[in-house]
């Protein structure tokens, strides 16, 4: 790992010296890492000549600078900002939004004003949405509404509704302070709902990266304002990416570049033993929902043409009491990405009498960080001695620079892992089937 990674990757657990003959030996990995090569060289292509965005979106700020100004506007006198959005249009938000703290007591940065506090609505439910709608000062509360190409039949319904509601508590006029809308700007010949729909209010609009989409568009301001709002440092974060790919920019193979390297090893696990499960188990309740996020930035990237493989989320140690059974001693189809954070000495210390009376003694004086850290090299070492492929991923310190990382890692691996499947992993055709089939529906 190059020194200015703020994690560490650890392959050893997948392959054949470690686990046996379930694990990959060399020449299979070999051969899946000299085609990552390849794949690189045309990444390298696609940078130079900007036609793919995510390599030089790191590099932006006047979108960074546009979305402050946004925030500023809407938490002037607002108690909570509510984000409509679902899919890519929300989870990755959220995943930058938990690791400052969002929806984990007393963990959020203090900030030196008192922040909105920021909710989630990325499912379309008639009951929860008709809650939230009678429970909300709407005076007090502001909406961002998020849908990349505008016509996100979930997200219209849930403006439209909301919408409705502040019209009919008599607060139609200040609708412009209230909301914002992020969509891609109007093309020539295409409708785009939300952006219709905003205007016909005077809405304020940020522009969607016309060249991301919305699973890989975390580091947009989709995903930075949600981050913004808990205190992160939005471009911190942006620079955090960069750092995972300047070594691919400077020549590097892709043995020596943790994405592409994992891409290539989960292929071959795949292709070469069987492997049809991914589970992302990452040990801190501030990354659960990067587990989230990853499960649809993996599948809907991959699984196209009878390729890709299922992701699964986990969460240590509470899996351990609940999924760990199947993983350990279940089909030998499931290999694990355990993401560790440095935890020893966090946390209370436990009193060493109180845990010799509960009859734990090896509990006394050690700190929960201790035994969250035991736990999750203990899972590890107990999946190898199984037999079974695991990978470990290890995070100093969780803070704007390594959660920008481990974002650009994960997109990167997921579009090299598609290239090596040779499926395009920027569309999703079985998706846009379901969105005409439900439209036709309504419409009879």
């Amino acid at each position: 790992m190059p020194e200015r990674a703020a994690y560490t990757q650890s392959l050893a657990g997948c392959l054949e010296q470690s686990i046996g003959r379930h694990g990959l030996d060399e020449a299979s990995l070999a051969a899946w890492t000299k085609n990552a090569d390849a794949v690189l060289q045309g990444l390298r292509a696609e940078h130079a000549s900007g036609s793919l965005a995510l390599l030089r979106i790191t590099g932006d700020t006047a979108d960074i600078d546009a979305a402050e100004a946004q925030l500023a506007r809407l938490s002037d006198g607002a108690d909570t900002i509510v984000f409509f959005g679902t899919g890519g249009s929300s989870l990755g938000g959220q995943t930058l939004a938990q690791i400052a703290g969002w929806g984990i007591p007393h963990t959020a940065k203090k900030p030196p004003y008192q922040r909105p506090r920021i909710r989630f609505y990325d499912n379309l439910d008639g009951d929860t949405l008709a809650a939230l709608l009678r429970a909300t000062d709407f005076a007090r509360t502001r909406f961002v509404i998020t849908s990349k190409s505008g016509g996100t039949a979930e997200t219209l319904a849930q403006a439209i509704a909301t919408l409705s509601a502040v019209k009919a508590a008599g607060l139609g006029d200040r609708i412009p302070q209230l909301f914002l809308g992020i969509t891609e700007p109007d093309k020539p010949g295409k409708t785009n709902g939300l952006r219709a729909l905003c205007q016909s209010f005077g809405i304020p609009m940020l522009d969607h990266h016309t060249g991301i989409g919305g699973r890989f568009s975390c580091l947009t301001n989709v995903g930075l304002l949600p981050a913004m709002a808990r205190g992160l440092d939005a471009r911190a974060v942006r620079a955090g990416a960069q750092e995972v790919l300047r070594p691919m920019l400077d020549g590097a193979r892709a043995a020596d570049i943790p994405f592409a390297a994992g891409a290539a090893a989960m292929v071959a696990l795949s292709k070469d033993r069987g492997i049809r499960t991914l589970v992302l188990m990452p040990y801190a309740d501030r990354l659960g929902r990067l587990a989230d996020w990853f499960v649809q930035l993996w599948a809907e990237s991959l699984g196209k043409g009878g390729e890709g493989t299922t992701p699964v989320p986990a969460v240590g140690p509470v899996d351990q009491h609940s999924q760990l059974q199947l993983f350990m001693d279940g089909p030998r189809e499931i290999a694990m990405t355990l993401v560790r954070l440095a935890s020893k000495g966090s946390g209370p210390v436990l009193d060493a009498a109180l845990a010799d009376k509960a009859g734990v003694s090896f509990l006394g004086g050690k700190a929960i960080g201790d035994i969250v850290d035991a736990q999750g090299h203990a899972i590890a070492e107990a999946l190898v001695q199984a037999g079974r492929p695991v990978r470990a991923i290890d995070i100093a310190v969780l803070d704007e620079r390594s959660a920008g990382q481990i974002l650009m890692h994960f997109m990167m691996e997921t579009i090299v892992a598609g290239r090596l499947l040779g499926v395009d992993p920027f569309d999703q055709p079985g998706v846009e089937l379901a969105k005409v089939l439900t439209k036709e529906r309504l419409n009879r």
